[in-house]
């Protein structure tokens, strides 16, 4: 579970605007990851979990910084449904 009171002490402390930079920091840095697992072949689990912890904890900032968290769980059974008629399609 992550500690509400931490993460919005982040944005706090940081700002709004560096926190969204450091979303796409972090997405960015699992991307390349990624990339490195898939394109050479690359045993990195490690540090797919390390940015994969990294984006969780900064997409839950951004949802506190949007005060989006209720309409993002709302969205989540409609996004599963519409995968779910693709794979049946």
């Amino acid at each position: 579970m992550m500690d509400r009171n931490l993460l919005k002490k982040a944005i706090q402390v940081w700002g709004k605007n560096a926190q969204l930079l450091m979303v796409l920091e972090e997405m960015s840095e699992l991307q390349k990851e990624i990339l490195k697992h898939i394109n050479r072949g690359k045993d990195n689990l490690a540090e797919i979990i390390d940015e994969t912890a990294d984006v969780e904890i900064m997409l839950t900032q951004l949802k506190y910084i949007f005060d989006i968290e209720k309409s993002v769980e709302d969205r989540i059974p409609q996004k599963l449904e519409k995968i779910r008629v693709r794979l049946e399609g």
